[in-house]
This record gives C-alpha cells, sequence and structure tokens, in this order.
C-alpha cells in the first residue's frame, strides 16, 4: 500500500467511523475499537489489506480519537526522549542523543489543538489565544510545554520531556561514565550528612535526573517535599513524601499558585528536607531562607552554565524579588548552599558532571569556591566520543561539620 492510498484510506475509515459514533451516548474505548475494526475488515473486502496494515490502521485511528494521534505510539517508545512538534507538519524527536525528523504529521491545525487541549486540560491547566504558554505533563510523568499563536508563528508548537520509566540510579550514572564511583560515594555522603546541594547546568544537561539521583540517597525515615512547576520528579524510595505543584491563574487572572507561594507553605508542613525542582525568579530568596533556617539537606536546580554563573544568576534571582543589599544577598547564598554540581551536555550529546564545587563562604565581598572535583578531558575517540574522567582535585573540603554531627565518614 503506497503513503497516497494509506491516507486515502485512513480519512475514509475516520469519516465512517465519525458517522456511526452516537455522540450523545457515551462509549467506552473497547466499543470505539470495535467499530474501527468492523470499518477496517468491511473496507478490506472491496480492496486487499495484509494484517499488518490492518492493525496499524486500527492503531491510527483509535489514537487519533481517544489518545494523542500521531504522538501516541512516539510516547510508548521509551527510547525517544524528547519530542518536538514545530505546527502540524513538523515533528522532530531526540533518539539516543540524537535529533531526526519524522515523515509523520496532524491532519490539521485544529488537530493538533485538540490534543494539546486533551494534555493541558487533565492536569487542570488552561491554554489558548490569551495565556498561549503553559507547561504541563502526561500522565507517565513526561514533561510538557505548549506555545501557541500569535505567539508561535508557525502554528501551535508542543515539546515533551520524557523520562525513564524507572528513575536512573548512581551506579547506571556511573556505567555511562557520567560520574566515577568516587564521586558518587561522597555525593551519597554528602546527601546523607544533609549538605545543601544545588545543581546547575544548561538546557537538556540532566538537571532533573541527577536530581533524583541523588533523592535516593536521602534516608527512607525522613519527611520530604517536593515543589515543582509541573510535576516531574521520580522519588519513590520516600514514602513520607508530600508532592506540590504550582497553578496558573484562571481566566479571571485570579488563583495562582507559584513556586513561591508553595516553598512558604511547605515550611508549615513539617519538612526535614525541601526538593525545588528548578529555581528561575524571585522564590530563589524563599528557597535560601529555607535552607537557611533548619532544612539541611535541600536540594534545588537552576539553569547556568558554571557554578560562578549560578551564583550570579541566584543573585539576579533575589534581586528580582527584594530590593536587598548585594553583600547581604551573596552572604545569604553563601550561608544557604553548601555544594554546586555543575551538570553539562559535551559535543558527543553525552551528558557529564563537569564540577562539584563546595561553597566556602564570602571573603571580601565574593563567594568563594573550593573545586572538589574537576572533569578533565583526554582526547577524542574516532568516533567522536569524547575521552575524559571526572577527578578527585588535591583541595581538600574545608566545611566538614555536618559530616561530624551526622556521624557521616569525612574523608575522602
Amino acid at each position: 500500500m503506497n503513503p497516497e492510498e494509506r491516507e486515502a484510506l485512513l480519512r475514509e475509515i475516520k469519516k465512517t467511523v465519525n458517522e456511526n459514533i452516537d455522540l450523545k451516548k457515551d462509549i467506552d474505548d473497547e466499543e470505539i475499537k470495535e467499530l474501527i475494526t468492523g470499518t477496517v475488515f468491511e473496507l478490506s473486502k472491496e480492496s486487499y489489506i495484509n494484517a499488518a496494515d490492518k492493525h496499524d490502521l486500527i492503531s491510527i485511528v483509535f489514537n487519533s480519537l481517544r489518545r494523542l494521534d500521531v504522538l501516541q505510539p512516539i510516547i510508548e517508545d521509551r527510547s525517544v526522549t524528547e519530542i518536538m512538534i514545530n505546527g502540524p507538519d513538523v515533528i522532530f524527536i531526540e533518539k539516543d542523543g540524537r535529533v531526526s525528523h519524522l515523515d509523520l504529521h496532524f491532519d490539521t491545525r485544529e488537530k493538533l489543538e485538540n490534543v494539546i487541549q486533551s494534555i493541558v486540560s487533565k492536569v487542570n491547566r488552561t491554554v489558548n489565544e490569551s495565556t498561549p504558554i503553559v507547561d504541563a505533563r502526561l500522565q507517565d510523568g513526561s514533561r510538557v510545554n505548549v506555545v501557541l499563536p500569535p505567539i508561535a508563528l508557525n502554528g501551535p508548537v508542543m515539546t515533551i520531556r520524557k523520562f525513564p520509566e524507572k528513575p536512573m540510579t548512581a551506579e547506571q550514572l556511573v556505567n555511562r561514565g557520567s560520574l566515577t564511583p568516587q564521586a558518587s560515594e561522597v555525593l551519597g555522603r554528602l546527601i546523607k550528612a544533609k549538605y545543601n546541594i544545588f545543581i546547575c547546568g544548561g538546557t537538556g544537561s540532566g538537571k532533573t535526573t541527577f536530581l533524583n539521583v541523588l533523592s535516593n540517597f536521602i534516608p527512607p525515615d525522613e519527611r520530604i517535599i517536593t515543589i515543582e512547576d509541573s510535576a516531574e520528579l521520580q522519588i519513590t524510595a520516600i514514602k513520607n513524601i508530600a508532592r506540590l505543584e504550582t497553578r496558573n491563574a484562571n481566566v479571571e487572572g485570579k488563583g495562582e499558585i507559584t513556586i513561591r507561594d508553595l516553598i512558604k507553605t511547605s515550611l508549615r508542613m513539617r519538612p526535614e528536607r525541601i526538593i525545588v525542582g528548578e529555581v528561575r525568579g524571585p522564590e530563589a530568596l524563599d528557597m535560601l531562607q529555607a535552607m537557611n533556617t533548619g532544612h539541611d539537606g535541600s536540594l534545588s536546580t537552576g539553569h547556568a552554565n558554571s557554578p560562578e554563573d549560578m551564583l550570579s544568576r541566584l543573585e539576579t534571582m533575589v534581586l528580582s524579588g527584594a530590593a536587598m543589599p548585594i553583600e547581604a544577598i551573596r552572604q545569604q547564598i553563601a550561608s544557604a548552599i553548601d555544594i554546586i554540581i555543575h551538570l553539562s551536555r559535551l559535543r558527543d550529546k553525552s551528558r557529564r558532571v563537569m564540577e562539584i564545587c563546595e561553597v566556602t563562604g564570602c571573603s571580601g565581598g565574593q563567594i568563594t569556591l573550593n573545586p572538589l572535583f574537576v572533569f578533565e578531558e583526554e582526547g577524542e575517540a574516532e568516533d567522536g566520543r569524547v575521552i575524559g574522567e571526572l577527578k578527585r582535585t588535591s583541595n581538600k573540603m574545608i566545611n566538614k561539620s555536618k559530616f561530624k554531627m551526622a556521624g557521616v565518614c569525612e574523608d575522602f
């Protein structure tokens, strides 16, 4: 069956099925599937359709009516890590670190818009011309970002970041070369000793995945509060966990609940640790204050290209919500954050831990850093793979008080 015949057959099946669906009656998935199957078999009497094509046609039509249309098979493909829809006719995916164009499209722009509305409505979000940008998630935890016209010039744009079915472990990161066994063991001890840790990196560097990995080191008897724009963390080892998610304003501009609101609320929920998925604005000050007021062991992430850049960005975030002297802000940051971990996606598409730094304090009005582990590149393989390793520096860790208080070995 050539592509033109396939498209014509799909149109005919959809038209027949739509004509036979009683819109006034609740019809479940099984009934829909039976109706589609019956239609396909009837049409196969007129022209031969092999078994494989019949199965594909039934799946495509069912997905267009009850699932996410052409996206459904891609969503179900666990090897796909990112889906990028640039309007109804252009779909790209990331697989094994490589981005490729798919020969798929939505039948109409309206169909893509319907899929978008189906996704955002399930998490009580709204997106339309007056509020054309929204973050949402799928049932499997995949993160979704939508931008609609008139902001998006080439039609509705949707980006879906998928996560592994099972959360990544430190052992897997070591096997992939993203982390060394020594660094992994040290990070585990830092978490157990309740050091406040901030993860930074560029887009797609693996910050959320790494945050999940670090959460596996948290003792299972502690109470954790997670705070996110769209819930995507996969913390399975902790039973006493409260997951909080922001809420957008309604059509009247009311009812918005921000990360800042949630951090303030979390302080009244008896947290032992607070995990903020990402800080990107004034809520940085609330996060720092939480770290400074007895909630040791807290974790968060932010976008930056180096530990120094992350410190500068945190200063800017705090200033966007509070008129404070820069010296006071730097003092807050230095006393709140103990460790900064910098991640990066290298030119060979691999994700690596580039640096693990200790924040040692504020000296001469500047925050001082003590690099403990630094990635050293040693060359490049014939296939373009970057050869290198995260290596322990000669610097000794300065602030070991939390190790001693927790009874955790401080030597490394």
